[in-house]
């Protein structure tokens, strides 16, 4: 190395030695190995030189171009650790301060309302179970009395997977149309007596202000011995007179159609009208009231408890279900499915709940003031 490039980098170390701040090492920095820097100039007269000069001078100037790079690289860990040990001795954090008086994040309006039904269901017996959203024909279909030629299987639009994608029995796998399935699976893998609910979410190929391809639904389901209708209205009573905590709650059982229960009814609810929206209450027909179709339900399809592996002349049960969005809209006063799922931090800061807000039956299941 000759002396004058020795003296550069004795000078250049000697600077970042003596460097205060990180401005004054980036400045030696650009000096020495910037575009126009000491050393660039240096790694440009290879380029000129020949092989033989290139085999003794490239390993020597790429010692010098190290040495400094490391030397400046050195330098700001320092300045940096010495910056923030000097920040860490003045800054303190008052842990006496008061939280913020608007927590940041809050609860989606759906899994407030799914909260409350599992409050509610719970106090009448009812565990929650789960099911696979992802689920093959014979438990989302078949099972539930609903073989390929079925003419209720035209009632939902469904999401099928491809041919390449089937299920271990080889049937055709799909995102779930309803909860049903976790009824089939429950009954298979628990046997009887049998008191569930199945909230989840479910698909099917719809959307506007009222229906969205992606909604959740909650079904419910009792299995025993001498089980009948006025059982499943009385569930239904308490359950609705909880939910909206009023005990101004009359409903209405029409005869209806579902493959997986015999008989079907369809249940209505008595409302009025005020200030231009629907408040439930009272008998729909009473004068300026009319009737809601709210949930289905039925006597569990006697094909159904068999395919669930139970002896129907021993078992009975009831089946409803219910979306669990609608209730949110009827209950909070929204009017667009749509904006459930819209990701609107606005909406949500509107409807949303506090986290500190959870539902129970002697506080209330609805949102707190």
């Amino acid at each position: 190395m000759s002396t004058e490039q020795e003296k550069q980098v004795s000078d250049t170390l000697a600077r970042l030695d003596a460097a205060a701040s990180a401005g004054d090492v980036e400045a030696i920095r650009v000096e020495a190995l910037g575009k126009a820097g000491w050393i660039s100039a240096l790694m440009k007269t290879l380029g000129k030189m020949t092989p033989e000069e290139r085999q003794s001078e490239g390993p020597r100037i790429q010692g010098i171009r190290a040495r400094v790079a490391d030397a400046i690289e050195a330098k700001k860990t320092a300045l940096e650790a010495a910056e923030l040990e000097a920040r860490l001795a003045t800054e303190t954090l008052d842990l006496t301060l008061p939280a913020p008086s608007v927590p940041k994040g809050s609860v989606h309006p759906v899994s407030q309302v799914m909260d409350e039904l599992s409050e509610i269901f719970a106090d009448l017996g009812f565990s929650v179970a789960t099911g696979p959203e992802i689920e093959d024909d014979w438990y989302n279909f078949t099972a539930l009395n609903m073989p390929e030629s079925h003419p209720a299987r035209a009632m939902h639009d469904t999401f099928y997977f491809g041919d390449n994608h089937r299920a271990p029995n080889g049937g055709k796998m799909l995102l779930r149309t309803h909860t049903s399935p976790v009824q089939i699976r429950t009954m298979i893998a628990e046997g009887a007596p049998l008191r569930i609910i199945a909230p989840g979410r479910v698909y099917r190929s719809d959307s506007d202000a009222t229906h969205t391809p992606m909604f959740h639904q909650v079904e419910g389901l009792v299995i025993d011995r001498d089980i009948h209708l006025g059982h499943l209205k009385w569930t239904l009573e308490t359950f609705l007179k909880a939910f909206f905590e009023t005990d101004d709650i009359v409903l209405r059982l029409r005869p209806s159609y579902f493959p997986f229960t015999e008989p079907s009814v369809e249940v209505d609810v008595g409302f009025a009208i005020e200030n231009g929206k629907r408040v439930l209450g009272g008998s729909g027909d009473a004068p300026g009231h009319g009737w809601m179709e709210l949930l289905g339900s039925g006597m569990v399809n006697r094909r159904v408890i068999a395919f669930a592996g139970l002896d129907p002349d021993e078992w009975q049960g009831f089946a409803f279900g219910v979306g669990v969005d609608r209730l949110a809209m009827l209950k909070y006063g929204m009017d667009d499915l749509r904006a459930f799922f819209d990701g609107d931090a606005r909406w949500l800061s509107h409807y949303g709940f506090s986290g500190l807000d959870q539902p129970t039956l002697s506080g209330g299941v609805g949102a707190k003031a």
